[in-house]
């Protein structure tokens, strides 16, 4: 029986399903035996091989005419239909519905009605949705972007150096929420409950520290994000996680706090200068944030740490230190894919200079 089988591929699975029961046949097998074993009833079985009789393979193989009303729309109502799906709805209104389309139908042709499920059946077949939408940031591509993607990602590509460490640098919002009613902890049957009120207890910021190429991780909890609080942040990177490297590369991104001219606002300006002469910075192209690695350690804090209620600053800060060192401990990294080698091979339409 093994040997009736097809592959699935881009064929209907009813096609495929012929098509056994014909081999089938051709091989001897009897009627429920096919029926079995291609998982159809046996008038499957009788009409495919009539089919092949009377017609030939291709007949059988294809699809009969179906009994039943014919479609409602005509082709080039159904075109008329996506174009207003794709337009801009109606005064008022935020968005399509089915109710407003099916309006717009009856009006723009000379259908007395249409209901909402023949408008969902069309738009799923051409796989419109058009009271969803999603937002996202449009790169600019050109000599800039390239020069600074591919700064990074030489960064990413060398080999680890302890007097000249690579260090991902990023800052993260988070929300201190807190409990109304005590949650009901979990219990043999019965999943953890919690009600589903909460209250506000403010917010607090988290600067994150990631070594490219060591297993090493540091996050601070600050009340603010401000140039002080960076400047203080990259004094502690040079004095204190960092004291015996002569130069430390920071990569982060275009955040107005993220210059030089912070520690100026922060420290006299010698202190600046000193520290500023251990740190080089390299910046992300603007709207290419997923180029510092460090968002991808910012996933994993929050997947792993921050996905609850935490009500408190000193808490959270606790909790964070307690997922730090274990992650520390357990020597856990990014392992990262993209080069520049395999910049230029996907993003080769993007360059502005595209090679011969």
């Amino acid at each position: 029986m093994a040997s009736w089988r097809l592959s699935g591929g881009k064929h209907a699975a009813r096609k495929l399903k012929r098509a056994q029961i014909l081999l089938a046949a051709d091989a001897g097998a009897s009627d429920e035996d096919i029926a079995r074993t291609v998982a159809v009833g046996g008038s499957t079985v009788y009409r495919t091989k009539r089919r092949f009789v009377e017609a030939n393979l291709e007949g059988a193989l294809s699809e009969e005419p179906r009994p039943g009303a014919g479609r409602k729309l005509s082709g080039k109502e159904e075109a008329l239909l996506v174009a207003t799906a794709c337009s801009k709805p109606p005064a008022g209104r935020a968005r399509w519905t089915l109710e407003l389309l099916a309006d717009a139908m009856i009006e723009l042709t000379e259908h007395e009605e249409l209901s909402r499920e023949t408008v969902r059946r069309r738009l799923a077949e051409n796989d419109l949705k058009p009271w969803r939408k999603t937002m996202w940031c449009i790169p600019k591509v050109d000599g800039e972007y390239v020069a600074r993607m591919e700064d990074v990602l030489d960064l990413y590509a060398e080999a680890a150096d302890a007097r000249r460490p690579v260090v991902c640098f990023d800052e993260s919002p988070t929300q201190l929420i807190g409990e109304v009613r005590q949650p009901i902890p979990a219990a043999p049957g019965q999943l953890e409950r919690y009600d589903c009120e909460y209250r506000r207890n403010g917010t607090v910021n988290l600067f994150v520290f990631l070594d490219a190429h060591r297993p090493w991780r540091k996050v601070k909890v600050t009340d603010r994000r401000t140039n002080q609080d960076f400047a203080v942040c990259m004094r502690e990177l040079v004095d204190v996680h960092y004291p015996d490297a002569p130069l430390i590369r920071v990569v982060l991104d275009n955040l107005s706090i993220h210059s030089a001219g912070a520690l100026y606002d922060a420290f006299p300006a010698p202190e600046a200068r000193r520290v500023l002469k251990r740190l080089e910075f390299h910046h992300t192209p603007k709207h290419a944030s997923w180029l510092n690695m460090v968002e991808i350690e910012i996933g994993v804090l929050r997947g792993q740490c921050l996905d609850r209620r935490i009500d408190d600053k000193q808490r959270l800060a606790s909790e964070i230190a307690a997922w730090e060192r274990r992650r520390n401990a357990d020597r856990a990294h990014i392992k990262w894919m993209f080069t520049t080698e395999k910049a230029r091979q996907k993003l080769r339409r993007a360059y502005p200079v595209k090679e011969s």
